[in-house]
């Protein structure tokens, strides 16, 4: 994997404007984001956050919470998810039934008690079936009813699925691009990249915002991570809600074992996310358990300006609701 620093210096390849423009655009090219994520870093982090400034409260972070609602034995065999029934004998990863609703409402009660705004759900099928519709309608509702924003990972959809999750009251839909189309199929081979844009128009057709984002540390290049960020950022609108995901290694997946990626180049990916896509909440998600805070401070810095809070994603292990605390006293951070 190349390194950013064997890369010429953006300010020598003449494909970026004299200085900073805040405009939101959506025709960035392949190019011009090289070109950004070969900038020096304290160069890039300072457009970003002047960037950050122009359209956001540098000191107030958005917390999501996220329950797994159905877990294990999905059929897709994406090498970094422990939820794989492809990886289950190795990862030990159990396949559950989906959760009634009120297993999900006590969750979402202690998460909003906890501080959370939005509560995310996640359930590790490959795609919604119709029969599952109306127990998903009746978890979006009561969660809806505390007064949370909602915001569900289903796999794939049909048009007609989107548009009763929306008629439910369902705000976010999560569906991740993963990586740059180029990489995908070194990640995963039973879901193609186009069937993951088709369900990302189904979810804006039906008017629900789309909380979409990739995985970083998958052993890709910076051209690859430049690639995802790409097709995001000419999607019109953007995403409202875009998540950066470090991978988290699990024993047993096919990913274990991959060199991890150098906490500064996570940074660039957040500080490239944030001035490609302006308004766009950016999220640091799935790896900070085994972030520093310094890392985070960095992100936090660049553009960063949501998080995953809670002390477990969907299967892996997050910074416990003291750590986060402790982290944003010392920084001046507020919750949103």
């Amino acid at each position: 994997m190349a390194s950013l620093l064997d890369r010429p210096s953006a300010l020598d390849q003449a494909v970026l404007p004299d200085g900073p423009d805040f405009a939101v655009r959506f025709d960035w090219s392949r190019e011009e984001i090289m070109a950004l994520f070969a900038l020096p870093f304290n160069d890039l982090v300072f457009r970003a956050a002047q960037t950050h400034r122009t359209y956001h409260d540098p000191n107030k972070v958005q917390l999501s919470q996220l329950l797994s609602i159905k877990t294990g034995g999905c059929a897709e065999d994406c090498a970094y998810c422990p939820q794989s029934a492809k990886f289950a004998e190795e990862t030990g990863v159990k396949a559950d039934k989906l959760m009634d609703v009120e297993r999900v409402l006590s969750d979402a009660k202690a998460a909003k008690e906890g501080g959370a705004s939005r509560y995310c759900m996640g359930a590790a099928w490959t795609r919604l079936k119709d029969r599952d519709l109306p127990a998903i309608e009746e978890i979006v509702r009561e969660v809806k009813g505390l007064g949370l924003e909602t915001c569900m990972t289903l796999g794939m959809l049909e048009r007609h699925q989107a548009e009763r999750l929306r008629a439910a009251g369902l705000d976010y839909y999560n569906h991740n691009i993963d990586t740059s189309p180029e990489y995908y199929g070194e990640i995963i081979t039973t879901r193609t990249f186009d069937e993951r844009l088709e369900t990302l128009g189904y979810v804006r057709d039906a008017g629900m915002n789309m909380c979409c984002g990739g995985i970083v540390g998958l052993g890709e290049d910076v051209s690859d991570r430049a690639g995802m960020l790409e097709v995001l950022a000419r999607m019109t609108p953007h995403p409202e809600s875009v998540p950066i995901n470090m991978l988290v290694q699990v024993k047993g997946t096919a990913l274990e074992g991959t060199k991890p990626l150098d906490p500064l180049e996570f940074v660039r990916t957040i500080a490239v996310a944030r001035i490609l896509m302006p308004k766009s909440a950016v999220r640091l998600s799935a790896g900070r358990e085994t972030m520093s805070d310094e890392c985070q401070a960095l992100a936090f810095l660049a553009g960063a300006n949501s998080i995953f809070y809670g002390e477990k994603l969907l299967t892996t292990d997050n910074p416990a609701n003291n750590r986060d605390k402790a982290l944003f006293d010392r920084l001046g951070l507020q919750p949103a």
